[in-house]
């Protein structure tokens, strides 16, 4: 990117849901959201960073009555939960709120009236499972079967695991209700729908006009080549939820006031802040920047739903929405047996963060891909590419500079080309960042730093300060050298902050930011070096999976 123009830019990751802790596959969209919103800041951008909980649904309202304490209990200590799990994965939201919120509600009736007011809004009479034990309706997966298609068992009411086809409960062969294990009975209620047909022009050329990635916008013509059809947005009572204004009973159904969390959670911001004016970002007319980092299991809700909603209700629509693949574990879906399904507080209790914020770097790109982390792979790269190659710069010469040359770098640079090269990868590496390539980020830091350990092993300061003269040819190579170190520093900021924050420390400067890089430290004095970081040693990984193990919850083996 060359325009340095300040950009107003909102960015969202999807809202974790609030009946559980937080695992590494919620902890893959934080960490690809939180480096590009840091590259943005580093760059001098105005880029906000604002996130919730889901708090809603009949999962939320069973998993509350289970546990003998309200829902508002329950989702206020999953929030205090999530939010200590990101902070220690140093994930820098701006705004981390709920959406059972006084600005969430205000928003989700707003768009709902006006919705309605525009014509939006269709009421009809619909057949429903009904848990004659729990006295419910039960929602799709919250009722079980053998799937009509392929007569595959044990099939949630959505869609069929084995075979891939979608379905509505009532196509089920031999149902049960998940919550009693009763057989449902069919029963008839009013319910609410948004006309979701009402938009499919504008949504054709929306999701072909950049806003989503290609592959998305493949998988979404199928929605359009069936035609969209209407979208059932109530549900009845008892439901967790926001009730349909002046509709006593009926609640709006989770999946319509979830991505409004993302406008609540802004407009709490903006009532913190003076500076920020929720109407220019969310306005018809918005000229700023909208971004929403989310998995590819909820790319309909937020490339077809999402947008039509906004679009219906008078508000901007998002500049881009960005889906990312599953992650797995050691080449398979996340496992309580294998001891691979890790949560992130246990990850934390062993290792740094930034361990894995590097490796999913290393291993993130722009597409629509699943990704493994391999145990062995991970251990392996930290150590090689972050220990062995980039603080082995700094480790090998910044004790000469320290014990040999006052702590003073040289006042002249002697080998101007060379950190010319440096620099001038600066451009690209931004373009890999802000394009979301940051394997490729990662991988031209690191071939940068095979170049400076590739200049410090062949100058070889060692044998050089031993030698009749070459005190000052040694004091200009390691001053080199953390000139190339710093450099490397500015490019891994936005993927290890802490990290860099001591490097900053180390070497007595102001923080890195993107621009820095024009320039180098000459004639400048350092703090005396320490370990910047430990090797990854193999009883740490033993550990996690240990742990893992045992670990006990009520969360299922999912992505």
């Amino acid at each position: 990117m060359t325009d340095q123009n300040q950009r107003k830019i909102l960015v969202t990751m999807a809202l974790p849901y609030a009946n559980g802790p937080l695992h590494l596959g919620h902890l893959v969209e934080a960490i690809q959201t939180d480096i590009w919103v840091r590259f943005q800041q580093s760059r001098g951008h105005d880029c906000i960073y604002v996130c919730a909980d889901d708090t809603h649904g009949t999962p939320i309202m069973l998993k509350a009555e289970e546990l003998g304490i309200t829902p508002e209990e329950l989702i206020a200590a999953s929030k205090e939960e999530h939010e200590a799990d990101y902070a220690d994965f140093l994930i820098n939201f701006d705004q981390f709120h709920s959406t059972h919120s006084d600005e969430n509600r205000e928003m989700t009736e707003l768009i709902y009236n006006r919705l309605n007011e525009a014509g939006h809004i269709n009421r009809r009479t619909i057949s429903q499972l009904f848990d004659p034990e729990k006295e419910m309706f039960l929602p799709d997966r919250f009722v079980k079967g053998i799937c009509p298609r392929c007569n595959a068992a044990d099939q949630y009411g959505d869609n069929c695991d084995n075979c891939g086809a979608t379905y509505n409960p009532t196509d089920l062969i031999d149902p049960k209700s998940v919550v009693s294990g009763a057989t449902p009975i069919l029963k008839d209620s009013e319910h609410f729908f948004f006309k979701l047909q009402d938009f499919e022009e504008m949504l054709q050329k929306w999701t072909r006009a950049g806003h989503v990635q290609e592959q998305i916008a493949n998988k979404l013509d199928e929605w359009f080549t069936d035609g969209l059809r209407e979208w059932d947005i109530s549900r009845d009572a008892p439901y967790f939820g926001f009730e349909i204004p002046g509709q006593p009973g009926k609640y709006l159904y989770v999946w319509l006031d979830a991505p409004i969390g993302y406008m609540g959670s802004f407009k709490a911001l903006c009532n913190k802040r003076d500076d920020l004016d929720f109407d220019e970002y969310w306005n018809a007319d918005s000229t700023t920047e909208l971004y929403h980092f989310i998995g590819k299991d909820i790319v309909y809700f937020h490339s077809l739903f999402w947008p039509a909603t906004l679009q219906g209700s008078k508000f901007r629509t998002p500049t881009a929405v960005w889906a990312h693949g599953f992650l797995t574990v050691n080449g398979t879906k996340m496992s309580k047996s294998k001891g691979t399904f890790i949560m992130a507080r246990t990850y934390l209790d062993h290792l740094s963060p930034e361990y894995l914020r590097y490796y999913f770097a290393a291993k993130l790109n722009s597409r629509v891909e699943d990704f493994d982390l391999s145990m062995d792979d991970f251990q392996q790269r930290v150590n090689s590419d972050l220990v062995g190659k980039y603080i082995n710069i700094a480790s090998r010469t910044a004790g000469f500079i320290f014990k040999k040359f006052d702590a003073t770098l040289t006042a002249e640079c002697s080998e101007p080309e060379l950190i010319k090269e440096f620099q001038d990868e600066a451009i690209n590496i931004a373009d890999y960042y802000e394009t979301r390539e940051y394997g490729r980020a990662i991988k031209a830091i690191m071939l940068l730093a095979d170049k400076a350990n590739q200049y410090i092993a062949e100058k070889d300061p060692w044998k050089l300060i031993k030698q009749d003269g070459g005190e000052a040819e040694t004091h200009a190579i390691c001053s080199n050298a953390l000139n190339m170190f710093r450099l490397l520093s500015i490019y891994l900021r936005p993927v290890l902050p802490n990290l860099v924050e001591n490097v900053e420390s180390f070497l007595n400067v102001e923080p890195l930011n993107w621009d820095t890089h024009q320039s180098l430290l000459l004639n400048h004095t350092i703090n005396k070096f320490k370990p910047l970081m430990q090797r990854i040693e193999q009883d740490n990984v033993d550990a996690i999976i240990a742990d893992s193990k045992q670990a006990t919850g009520s969360l299922t083996e999912a992505n």
